[in-house]
């Protein structure tokens, strides 16, 4: 039996899932981590010696999820080591937000690894770790040792693959180290690419395993042949190549691909650009229709 609930959140508007319709004057039971009942409060009984706090006028969702996140800030190095009460603080760049679920987008798996362990052994409070381990790239992709440094970044010797059968080969060690997914960087800001059939290799090798398969793009064509690979989420949208077009969205739609807007990441990532630069780079990556999926 579980523990007698602890609190009683009492009247507000609850979202519990996008497709259900609001709870009003809605009542939701935790005791712990645990939510042990969710109603109107005409129908659920707020049992005596809880702690009940009033959310009348405000609104409460199911907790949220980050598709889009990377390990590989020198603030995560060493991860086994960091001091607990640095690791909490650092957490809570997730946590205060209410995500309860991220998804490393690459990252040096044995590193995030450490980190899920000390979440899971409560020693710290974070959310639950899913991890692609080490994405793929192009041969000589990688970012120099003077941009990570300048970015923040910890080196992180990303598997390089030259065509399908590396691709293959690679997915297959990342499934058997235990990764939740495979990440590929199908081309990088030089203008590398991957090989042709290598999104196809990683697709087929992941999902034999139960596991999907994130793309990051640079243009719209990256996006659209990573859809039409099989991939199953584009990790960020390519303000560059401008509105995405009714082909690559009608294209999404019929392989059922996803898409991380990753709306902040343009905010930051052009602040040092000029306002014109900033201002259509903002606008293209988040304009409606590209999130249309």
């Amino acid at each position: 039996m579980p523990a007698a609930p602890g609190i009683a959140l009492v009247g507000g508007t609850l979202y519990a899932a996008p497709e259900q319709t609001p709870i009003r004057d809605a009542v939701v039971l935790v005791s712990g981590s645990e939510i042990l009942e969710v109603g109107t409060r005409a129908n659920v009984r707020i049992p005596a010696g809880v702690t009940v706090f009033d959310c009348s006028g405000r609104f409460m969702t199911a907790a949220f999820w980050n598709s889009h996140v990377h390990f590989f800030e020198r603030k995560w190095s060493d991860a086994a080591a960091i001091p607990a009460h640095d690791l909490q603080r650092q957490l809570l760049d997730f946590t205060r937000y209410g995500f309860t679920n991220v998804f490393d987008l690459s990252s040096l798996w044995e590193n995030t690894i450490e980190l899920r362990k000390r979440i899971e052994a409560g020693e710290v409070s974070g959310p639950r770790i899913y991890s692609t381990g080490e994405g793929l790239v192009p041969p000589d992709a990688l970012p120099s040792a003077d941009v990570c440094r300048v970015m923040g970044m910890m080196e992180t010797p990303l598997p390089e693959v030259r065509n399908a059968s590396e691709t293959a080969e690679c997915a297959r060690k990342l499934v058997a180290k235990g990764s939740d997914g495979i990440k590929l960087f199908e081309s990088s800001q030089r203008g590398l690419t991957l090989a042709a059939g290598a999104i196809e290799a990683a697709v087929e090798i992941a999902h034999g395993a139960g596991r999907p398969v994130f793309v990051h793009p640079n243009t719209a064509d990256d996006a659209l042949a990573a859809m039409r690979a099989g991939a199953d989420v584009v990790a960020h949208t390519t303000p560059g190549s401008g509105d995405w077009d009714g082909a690559l969205l009608s294209e999404a739609r019929l392989r059922e691909c996803a898409l991380v807007p990753t709306l902040k990441l343009w905010h930051d990532v052009l602040r040092h650009d000029r306002v014109s630069v900033r201002d259509r780079g903002r606008a293209d990556g988040g304009a409606p229709g590209t999130f249309v999926v």
